[in-house]
């Protein structure tokens, strides 16, 4: 058990570690051991406009627990999800790169499990109708449920039926008793996003049919801790995911983990394909038990695993600041690329503002012309870069280096360099 451990590491930096933070949201023991600390943070979606600057802005703790009992990773929850989600500015589509995943996910999942026009896919978070036009275009049944109204209204606009909704057990039973039970569900980076572990996984069982199948997608767990990638945590990530722990969440609810592959998108994911319990047509594959035991060989279940990601993330605080200020000493001119919920998460727990990075930008529209959440530094677009000239041009969404340095290589005929600062800080 992590919480025995504990008692032989416990030091003047980290007493708080026997603090009582509440109850795990999916076995409901009492949370007591700390992953990493990173202070006082906003939320990480909640851009400001240049005329709400001066206006008071909400700060929680940004403190990431494991359960001892079922090792889960997680935050206490301190904000409702409408009041997150409601208004989101996130878009999908402003990735070409995830537009492709997307597509691909289509093909893949139409081929393997014979999909046709008598065939519905529904996802939760479908968010602007990425994905789901792909499988409109073969003619598949869809439909889409995203909270988001903003980003909903978007995929109406492309024809994809969508539900404003949260998903859920009474989402689920509103949408059965409309007539809709799906032959394919999907729910790619959302299952982090749910306070209510089983009340959203108990959708899934009423909604899916008898030989249906469920994917979800989510930043893995131990390739966050193995890449220092601490910026994934922020508040609305209510949870951190392994293999073991989305098993023993989906067994809960009468779904059974049948495979999983492991995908390079956020950083290094999972896509778990799960399935009612009773369906004996879809056997379970070598490949759950394999990645069980590479998780367990990882140490994800022992407290000195999580104490060793602390001290690298410091490090990297540390490096990022030493270079900011050097670079400021000598004249240099930092800019960012991106303004991604993480990239949030690394500027204020680095406690680093306008005077170091004197903007960032994002293709996203909806972005441009506010302030970052925290540390209110500026959000452009992108064309201001080769007006400006910067020499470093930090990225924030690190998962999409090679994407962001193609669109940006015009920046070499002034000698510009990127800048990637997790997992180690490389100057490129």
């Amino acid at each position: 058990m992590l919480s025995q451990k504990v008692i032989d590491i416990e030091s003047s930096e980290n007493i708080h570690l026997k603090s009582n933070h509440g109850n795990c949201r999916l076995c409901n023991q009492a949370l007591t051991t700390t992953v990493i600390d990173l202070g006082m943070s906003p939320l990480a979606n909640a851009y400001i406009s240049y005329e709400a600057h001066n206006k008071m802005e909400p700060f929680f703790p940004l403190h990431a627990l494991i359960c001892d009992s079922c090792y889960l990773v997680q935050l206490e929850k301190f904000e409702e999800p409408k009041e997150i989600f409601s208004d989101y500015l996130y878009f999908s589509s402003y990735s070409s790169s995830w537009l492709r995943h997307a597509k691909n996910y289509i093909i893949e999942q139409a081929l393997r499990f014979s999909l046709t026009s008598s065939s519905l896919i529904v996802e939760i978070a479908s968010n602007d109708g990425y994905l789901l036009q792909y499988a409109m275009e073969m003619g598949i049944g869809v439909l889409g449920i995203e909270p988001a109204t903003t980003v909903a209204q978007v995929a109406r606009e492309k024809g994809i039926p969508t539900e404003s909704l949260f998903f859920g057990r009474e989402t689920a039973l509103y949408l059965k008793n409309k007539g809709y039970t799906a032959d394919l569900m999907t729910a790619n980076n959302v299952v982090a996003h749910v306070p209510d572990l089983h009340d959203f996984l108990e959708g899934f069982r009423i909604l899916l049919s008898e030989k249906g199948v469920v994917t979800f997608e989510f930043p893995h767990l131990m390739r966050m801790i193995q890449e220092t990638q601490f910026d994934t945590i922020y508040h609305e990530h209510f949870s951190y995911f392994s293999l073991k722990t989305i098993q023993r969440a989906l067994f809960e609810h009468g779904l059974r983990v049948f495979d999983v592959e492991e995908l390079p998108t956020h950083g290094g994911s999972l896509r778990v394909y799960a399935t009612h319990e009773k369906n004996e047509e879809l056997l379970t594959l070598e490949a759950v038990e394999s990645l069980l035991v590479r998780e367990r060989n990882a140490g994800l279940e022992q407290i000195l695993t999580y104490e060793a990601f602390a001290q690298r993330v410091f490090k990297i605080k540390g490096d990022l600041l030493e270079f900011l200020i050097n670079a400021g000493r000598n004249g240099l001119k930092v800019v960012g690329y991106g303004a991604p919920a993480k990239g949030n998460t690394l500027l204020n727990y680095c406690g680093v503002k306008s005077d170091l990075i004197s903007f960032t930008t994002d293709m996203n529209p909806h972005k441009q012309n506010m302030l970052l959440p925290g540390t209110h530094i500026p959000i452009f677009s992108p064309d201001i870069i080769k007006n400006n000239k910067p020499d470093f041009i930090v990225i924030f969404p690190w998962n999409l280096e090679e994407e962001i340095v193609n669109q940006l290589s015009f920046v070499s005929e002034w000698g510009g360099k990127f800048v990637i600062p997790i997992p180690e800080l490389k100057i490129i």
